[in-house]
């Protein structure tokens, strides 16, 4: 490594080293990691949920495509995967009188993230400090996006919200993405108890 730099300028090579950890980093970032925001009625005591059920309207395509009487792939996996979900937190799936229904919207969209890149920069934590020319570096991906509702089935009132986002590989959500999504998102269903009691 040593001999590879002394072949250049300083500021050359560190420019180079820098755009390395950028990228390295960058990398990492699109292999796993899930976004998750929520928000939920506060007055609600979650732990007497117990049983659950599809929302009754519950649009059957989620890729809005022409499907009508019949279930999109991205809809059967993200029905099977809020079910597993869904069970593992002990909620049992009914088709009479459930305590919340549980409805989801899902899509995938292009996204772009401008970094910038500074010839002879150095890293200093997350951020980058140098000298130099200004350059930038663009990156286009895609993200799926997952919401999942909750609703008091008595109230007829949305209960929880669940937002998940990810980088994804094509313009559908594949089944291991979906799972991760969805896992992401119900993974903080129901709220604990200090959250609950704000």
């Amino acid at each position: 490594m040593n001999s590879v730099l002394r072949l250049f300028s300083r500021p050359v090579a560190t420019a180079m080293v820098g755009l390395g950890l950028l990228l390295a980093s960058a990398g990492c970032a699109t292999t796993g990691r899930v976004g998750v925001t929520t928000d939920f009625d506060h007055s609600i005591n979650f732990r007497s949920y117990k049983t659950w059920a599809w929302y009754p309207q519950q649009p059957s395509d989620a890729e809005g495509g022409p499907a009508h009487d019949y279930n999109s792939f991205l809809d059967q996996r993200i029905r099977k995967a809020v079910e597993a979900e869904m069970s593992r937190k002990g909620l049992m799936l009914t088709d009479k009188a459930p305590d919340v229904y549980v409805a989801y919207s899902a899509k995938v969209e292009d996204k772009q993230r401008v970094d910038p890149l500074y010839n002879g920069m150095y890293p200093y934590g997350y951020r980058w400090y140098g000298y130099g020319r200004q350059q930038t570096i663009i990156d286009n991906y895609k993200a799926g996006t997952v919401i999942i509702d909750i609703v008091d089935a008595k109230r007829k009132q949305l209960a929880w919200r669940g937002y998940g986002q990810a980088r994804v590989d094509n313009q559908t959500i594949t089944e291991p993405e979906v799972y991760r999504i969805v896992g992401s998102v119900l993974g903080t269903f129901p709220p604990q108890d200090a959250q609950a009691r704000r």
